[in-house]
């Protein structure tokens, strides 16, 4: 699949902004499943400083300092995507309960890699009740792989999709006992359930692709920012799930990075003077290349 990205975050403040420093993770990753093959970054004001690297994790953050006076601002990237099959993964494979003991003493680069994803992070901590709720999916012999499944199943059967009902900042414990979230909370919940039985678990920042109701055409901006999950098994290295629909990722989904929580791969984050009250706006389009003609001319 060929996908044309746009990513619009626009911010408005009450007052004027003197100073802003900006973190951005917005350029998708080259995986060997997914390809850039073009990115384009546009921010208005024009930044004094523009910087990118790779962080820890190995994600592109890009950093922008913008040093004049505004009262708006405007992210938008722009990237051509190419996404395709993954590698099927197997069910089998080494049992859930020895995962954590197999690592502690692995020596190689992926198996070091996986073993920080086992503890706690800012945003997800290993708790008793997400152990208890967990355990259901804990079969005997089961892999690690077959365990997250199941418990990805069973996440998206007992809690409701519901976008009122939780903030950025809303801890698992909360979502846990209201039953309702969005993907970020079902994201930050499976992470915990996993982490908690010894199941190294991280979470996944990206889109994945959305249709127009059967006869509409496809809105401007209508798509969002995704989350899922990444669970790792011993042999069978990484499999993406999303609790929120699910689902294994396959050819629907970009990924921008990855990180141990949402705090490690947010999309926009930083500071400024001034400003007063603001709000902001994200705007998304995931269009397919055989949609992409039809899309320019709605917009003409």
């Amino acid at each position: 699949m060929m996908y044309h990205l746009r990513h619009r975050t626009t911010f408005e403040y009450s007052n004027p902004v003197t100073f802003v420093y900006n973190v951005l993770r917005l350029k998708p990753r080259t995986l060997p499943w997914q390809q850039i093959r073009s990115s384009k970054l546009t921010i208005f004001p024009e930044p004094a400083v523009l910087a990118e690297r790779t962080d820890y994790f190995g994600n592109t953050v890009t950093f922008c300092n913008i040093e004049m006076k505004h009262d708006s601002m405007q992210i938008l990237m722009e990237s051509t995507v190419e996404v395709q099959p993954r590698p099927t993964s197997t069910l089998k494979g080494v049992a859930w309960d020895t995962v954590r003991e197999r690592l502690r003493g692995a020596t190689s680069p992926e198996g070091l890699d996986a073993f920080q994803f086992c503890f706690d992070s800012e945003a997800v901590s290993r708790l008793a009740e997400s152990e208890d709720y967990c355990r259901p999916s804990c079969k005997p012999g089961a892999s690690a792989h077959a365990v997250a499944i199941d418990l990805m199943a069973r996440i998206h059967t007992d809690f409701i999709f519901d976008p009122t009902a939780t903030t950025v900042s809303t801890p698992v414990e909360d979502v846990l006992k209201n039953r309702r979230g969005v993907c970020q909370d079902f994201a930050h919940l499976m992470i915990s359930c996993l982490r908690s039985v010894g199941i190294p678990t991280r979470y996944n920042s990206g889109y994945i692709q959305t249709a127009p109701p059967p006869g509409q055409p496809r809105l401007e901006g209508a798509d969002a920012s995704h989350a899922w999950v990444g669970v790792y098994c011993p042999v069978n290295g990484w499999l993406d799930l999303d609790p929120t629909n699910n689902q294994i990722a396959d050819d629907q989904f970009i990924t921008i990075g990855w990180g141990r929580d949402y705090q490690d791969i947010s999309p926009v984050s930083g500071v400024m003077l001034g400003g007063g009250r603001h709000q902001v706006r994200a705007e998304v389009d995931m269009i397919p290349e055989s949609e992409l003609q039809q899309f320019q001319q709605q917009q003409q």
